[in-house]
């Protein structure tokens, strides 16, 4: 049975009957059984505890449109597709993060859902799909967004701290917290993986990472843009990365047991929380302190 004729049945059955988006465990085990569907018992029960590490238990066969629809609204309301951070209505979104509006706080937090080019959002959404997904079925949702959040925040507070006068746009920094996170994770357990894609995998990834950074590097600092207009800078994917290798090994290796019985995960999250403390106050004090001249947000 190919997965359309799959989809066709559960709609027959009216496994999901609100439309959710979800079919619950216990109803897709016994839909296995009774149809005899060819899928080895190993990975069946591989497949139910994986989608039990959710908190509703539940299976999802939907996934990352939010990125790719705020992309695509933004693109067709400025009749562009390769969209640029000095372009006026572009930078009027309540959604960019733009130094001259750090105090709307919703801004360090929202910068995630917006892109550059179809190469940033194209690089972000393989990344995901490749990293993030896989990650979210291991470890659940909470653990995983968390870990995603964590990178992106940190992200737009280093760029505050590092490269003041730049606005910052595109979701890299919780994309390089998950990717770092799930690398350094196999590198410590590569002997143990019997995963046979694993290098593949590996190798495509750091591709993707490296050809992302480069290409944000290009952009903050090439001299025909830089005249243009400001350049989103490159520090999140830096500060993901930290992120995710920092915070991210303890919850990838941990996923058996509670975070909070852990001492390495008080001392990684206290870290974390004083970063954040330090980089508030930073904000509200040192702009003016170090006279930083900020381009005039639109």
């Amino acid at each position: 049975m190919d997965r359309s004729s799959l989809l066709q049945l559960i709609q027959e059955q009216q496994l999901d009957p609100d439309n959710t988006g979800f079919i619950g465990v216990e109803t897709f085990a016994s839909l296995v059984h009774s149809h005899e569907l060819p899928l080895d018992p190993a990975k069946l029960e591989m497949l139910v505890a994986l989608a039990q590490s959710n908190d509703e238990g539940q299976i999802c066969y939907q996934e990352l449109v939010d990125l790719i629809i705020v992309f695509l609204c933004y693109g067709a309301r400025l009749n562009r597709w390769v969209l640029q951070t000095y372009h006026p209505e572009y930078m009027k979104s309540p959604l960019v993060y733009h130094p001259g509006h750090r105090a709307r706080a919703w801004r360090f937090f929202t910068y995630m859902f917006m892109h550059v080019g179809l190469e940033q959002l194209g690089f972000n959404a393989l990344l995901q799909l490749m990293i993030g997904v896989p990650l979210e079925m291991v470890h659940g949702i909470l653990r995983i967004s968390f870990l995603y959040l964590a990178g992106v925040l940190a992200g737009s507070l280093t760029v505050s701290i590092t490269d003041m006068r730049a606005p910052l746009v595109g979701g890299s920094g919780g994309v390089y917290a998950l990717c770092s996170a799930h690398l350094a994770n196999v590198v410590m357990n590569w002997a143990g993986m019997r995963c046979p894609y694993k290098l593949l995998r590996m190798v495509l990834a750091l591709v993707c990472m490296s050809s992302e950074v480069g290409r944000a590097v290009w952009l903050r600092f090439s001299p025909p843009l830089v005249a243009s207009g400001p350049q989103p800078s490159f520090m999140a994917h830096l500060a993901g990365a930290i992120v995710g290798i920092s915070m991210g090994l303890t919850i990838l290796r941990s996923y058996e047991e509670n975070l909070q019985d852990q001492c390495v995960w008080w001392v990684v999250l206290l870290s974390y929380a004083t970063f954040l403390v330090f980089a508030v106050f930073w904000n509200i004090f040192a702009y003016d302190l170090l006279g930083t001249h900020i381009p005039p947000p639109p």
